[in-house]
C-alpha cells in the first residue's frame, strides 16, 4: 500500500512538473506587451504620399513621389511581415501621388490622385506639370494584375478611402464632400458632406480616417486641427466626437480591431505647419472608442508626414513619408516602422503546445496503467 501511494505521488509530481512546463512555454506567448516601436526592413524606394494597405497579412507600398523636384511614380513593393522582405510587383498603371487607397474584397482600389511630371536636362531642372486625376485603378495581388474602374466624378488628390460593409467611402480634397464607391455596380453616389470643410493649408493631407464599429472616423482637419468627425451610414449623419488632446496639421492613423490588442484608433503627426526634424510637436495619441477618452501614446522614432499606414493582426505598420522640410525642398523615407500597442496579446500557436500536450497525455496514459497493475490484489496459490 505504502509502495502505491508513493506511486501516485510520483505520478502527481510529475504532472504537475509537465504542467509548469507547459505554462513556461504558454506564457511568453500570451503575455500581453506594453506599446512599442521597432523597425522593420525599409522599402526599395523611398517615397512619400505613398498608398498603403494590407491584403491578407501582406503589405503593398504602391506609388508616390520620391521628393519635391521629382515625378511621380508608378512603384508597388509588396511587403511580407512573416519574412521581413521587399518584392517588387506589377506597377500601377498610372504614376501618381496623393491618392485614395482601400482593400475590398482582397482588391486594392487606388483613387484619384495627383500626377507630377518634372523635367530634367543635364541633371538640371526644366520645368514640371501637374495634374489633379480622377482615375480608378484596382490591383489584384492574387493575379497580380491591374484593372481600370469607373471614375470619380470629381478630380481629387490629397484623398482619403475607408470601407465600410460593403462600400468605399472618400474624403479630402479641401472640401467637405463625401463620395460613395459602390464595387459591385461600379459606380459612384454622394451623400450628406462633412460638417468641417477640409480646407485651407493642408486639405487631405491634413485628416486621417479610420473605420471602426463600421462607422468612419476624420480626424484632425484643417482649420479646425482637433476635430473629430464620425459618419454613420446606416443614418447617412455626421456627429462630433471628442477632441484630440492636440490637434494635427498633418496627421496619419490606423485602427486596432480588438481581436489582438484593445480596439482603439491611433493617431501621429504634427500639429505644425511649417515642420522640421528635430521639433518636439511629433506625437501620438490614441482613443478609446468606449469610453471616448483620448490618450497621449508613444511618439514615431522617425519624424514623418505623408506616410502610408497599415494594420496586420492589430499592429500598424507606418511606411515611407518626407522625413525633412528645408523650405519648399522635402526629402522622401523609405523607412518602415512597426507600432506594437498596448494591450496587444499575440496569436497563440497551436503547433508549439500540441507536442507537448500529447507527451503529457502519453505519461499520464502509460503511468495510470502501471498504478492499476500494482494495485491489483495478489493471491497466492494454495495459501
Amino acid at each position: 500500500m505504502h509502495s502505491n501511494t508513493n506511486k501516485t505521488k510520483a505520478t502527481i509530481t510529475l504532472l504537475l512538473s509537465l504542467s509548469l512546463i507547459l505554462l513556461t512555454f504558454q506564457a511568453p506567448l500570451a503575455k500581453a506587451t506594453e506599446d512599442y516601436w521597432t523597425t522593420k526592413a525599409p522599402m526599395q524606394v523611398a517615397r512619400a504620399g505613398l498608398g498603403v494597405t494590407a491584403v491578407n497579412e501582406k503589405i503593398y507600398a504602391i506609388g508616390g513621389q520620391p521628393g519635391s523636384s521629382r515625378s511621380s511614380i508608378d512603384i508597388n513593393e509588396e511587403y511580407d511581415p512573416a519574412t521581413n522582405t521587399w518584392v517588387f510587383k506589377e506597377p500601377m498603371p498610372t504614376a501618381r501621388t496623393g491618392f485614395a487607397i482601400a482593400t475590398y474584397n482582397n482588391k486594392i482600389y487606388c483613387i484619384g490622385g495627383r500626377k507630377l511630371v518634372v523635367t530634367y536636362e543635364n541633371h538640371v531642372w526644366v520645368s514640371s506639370e501637374s495634374f489633379v486625376l480622377d482615375v480608378n485603378e484596382v490591383y489584384d495581388p492574387a493575379t497580380d494584375t491591374w484593372e481600370t474602374k469607373t471614375p470619380i466624378p470629381t478630380a481629387k488628390h490629397a484623398i482619403k478611402a475607408n470601407v465600410v460593409s460593403d462600400k468605399i467611402y472618400v474624403v479630402g480634397d479641401q472640401s467637405d464632400e463625401l463620395w460613395i464607391y459602390d464595387p459591385a455596380s461600379d459606380s459612384w453616389s454622394t451623400k450628406t458632406p462633412m460638417p468641417v470643410a477640409l480646407s485651407l493649408v493642408g486639405g487631405g493631407w491634413s485628416c486621417a480616417s479610420v473605420v471602426v464599429d463600421n462607422k468612419l472616423h476624420v480626424i484632425g482637419a484643417f482649420p479646425l486641427l482637433n476635430s473629430h468627425q464620425i459618419y454613420d451610414p446606416e443614418t447617412d449623419s455626421w456627429s462630433f466626437g471628442p477632441t484630440l488632446i492636440s490637434g494635427y496639421n498633418f496627421a496619419f492613423a490606423g485602427a486596432t480591431t480588438g481581436e489582438y490588442a484593445p480596439k482603439r484608433i491611433y493617431v501621429y503627426g504634427t500639429n505644425s505647419q511649417y515642420w522640421d526634424l528635430g521639433l518636439p510637436d511629433f506625437f501620438g495619441q490614441s482613443y478609446d472608442p468606449t469610453t471616448g477618452n483620448w490618450t497621449v501614446g508613444t511618439s514615431m522614432p522617425t519624424e514623418r508626414i505623408q506616410v502610408g499606414v497599415a494594420v496586420v493582426n492589430d499592429t500598424l505598420y507606418v511606411i515611407g513619408g518626407y522625413t525633412l522640410m528645408i523650405g519648399n525642398n522635402v526629402f522622401a523615407s523609405a523607412v518602415n516602422e512597426q507600432y506594437t500597442p498596448v494591450g496587444y496579446i499575440p496569436e497563440f500557436p497551436s503547433w508549439t503546445i500540441l507536442p507537448l500536450f500529447l507527451t503529457v497525455t502519453l505519461v499520464v496514459a502509460i503511468y495510470r496503467k502501471k498504478l492499476s497493475k500494482t494495485s491489483k490484489p495478489s493471491f497466492i496459490l494454495g495459501s
